[in-house]
């Protein structure tokens, strides 16, 4: 009796353990069947035309790579969160991207205010972070796990003030700015500080609250009078519209120069902005081989024409895949020396990272022509 108990004992025991062992195998094996990569991009919200079209290029850079057998012989699982634009949602999604999902790797965030909220996290967890968008300079100096796959705001600046005063000639400029913005204020430092450079004068430098303000015809009303070569807008393509209008209104002459902020202004003010410039990532109408496949593609799966943004987030995509193949495994810290050791041709250009985890490329002046994007040449630093 006793001896029948022991074995009844031994048996619950066994299918007991048996059962955790059974957990712990499908665990591991969940696992290893995929990569887990985050998304954060705002696809709500003010800036939506920008997460969107990140999280699209994504998307199809996925899809792309798991039809190729994905990498390390595992499909890759994309698992993506809307932050609105807005820092906590940032914060949010990646604590539960790292703390639920069990990430391997991260994509994002889309603008420069989230991703500097967002960096020192992922700086902390020791995750690979690969910003596809933000161009601030602060954004990548948190720590060795965050780079970006755009050019930084004050190679961006300083490429557009020697741009306007060596190749268009412009002797005087105005500059208006957002306060409120990261993006904005470092742009327009960078354009001021190369354009005086340079040789020209900066007439007028006034800034507005983008929040708020809406009514820009007193600062444009002074910026009339000053009569300059051109005006500086560093800003996004809504406020840009809005500014671009008032200053036709208003009677301003300058030719329009704007950062890469400006990419989507043709779909809200296409009149005001004609014969203007502004930096962008990449151009469509450039003839390389892989800019127009990857235009093909995009316009095949989303039926539209990609901006900047979805090359971006497209090339942080590819990147990430590459470095994790060169790896040749998912620690995180192997990883991000992959990723520092890039040397990729992108959709944007040939890609290595210095130091600081910026790309060094070459920037796409865009001019506006009879209201389409027309690549007017492509430019670097002095």
């Amino acid at each position: 009796m006793r001896g029948k108990k022991y074995v009844a004992l031994f048996m619950m025991v066994a299918l007991v353990l048996g059962a955790f062992a059974g957990c712990s195998g499908s665990a591991e094996s969940a696992e290893a069947e995929t990569v887990k990569i985050g998304l954060i991009a705002p696809t709500t919200g003010q800036v939506a035309v920008y997460g969107q079209a990140v999280q699209n290029a994504v998307e199809m850079a996925v899809k792309e790579q798991n039809l190729a057998g994905g990498v390390l012989g595992k499909q890759i699982e994309l698992i993506t969160y809307d932050n609105k634009g807005d820092a906590t949602e940032s914060v949010n999604a990646f604590n539960r991207l790292v703390d639920n999902d069990g990430i391997d790797a991260f994509i994002g965030a889309v603008i420069s205010s989230t991703s500097l909220t967002v960096g020192p996290l992922a700086v902390e967890a020791g995750i690979p972070m690969i910003t596809p968008t933000a161009t601030n300079l602060d954004v990548t100096l948190v720590g060795d796990s965050v780079f970006r796959a755009c050019y930084i705001d004050p190679y961006q600046g300083k490429v557009i003030g020697q741009f306007a005063a060596s190749e268009l000639g412009a002797k005087t400029a105005s500059i208006l700015f957002n306060t409120a913005d990261d993006y904005s204020v470092g742009l327009a430092d960078a354009f001021k500080a190369a354009f005086e450079a340079e040789g020209g004068t900066v007439v007028n430098f006034e800034g507005y609250n983008g929040a708020t303000d809406k009514d820009f015809k007193s600062i444009l009303t002074n910026v009339k009078a000053e009569a300059p070569d051109v005006m500086f807008l560093p800003d996004y393509y809504n406020t840009v519209g809005l500014i671009a209008d008032q200053a036709k209104e208003v009677g301003v002459e300058a030719t329009l120069l704007g950062g890469d902020g400006w990419d989507g202004v043709l779909g809200v003010s296409p009149e005001s902005v004609e014969g203007g410039y502004f930096a962008n990532h990449y151009a469509k109408d450039d003839p390389a081989e892989n800019v127009q496949a990857f235009i093909a593609a995009y316009d095949e799966s989303f039926g539209e024409l990609p901006n900047a943004l979805a090359a971006l987030g497209y090339d942080a995509a590819e990147i990430m895949f590459a470095a994790i193949e060169s790896a040749g495994s998912t620690d995180k810290a192997a990883v991000i020396d992959a990723i520092a050791n890039t040397s990729i041709d992108g959709v944007t250009g040939h890609i290595v990272f210095d130091a600081d985890g910026n790309p060094e490329k070459s920037i796409s002046m865009i001019t506006v022509k009879d209201g389409k994007d027309v690549l007017y040449g492509k430019f670097g630093a002095k």
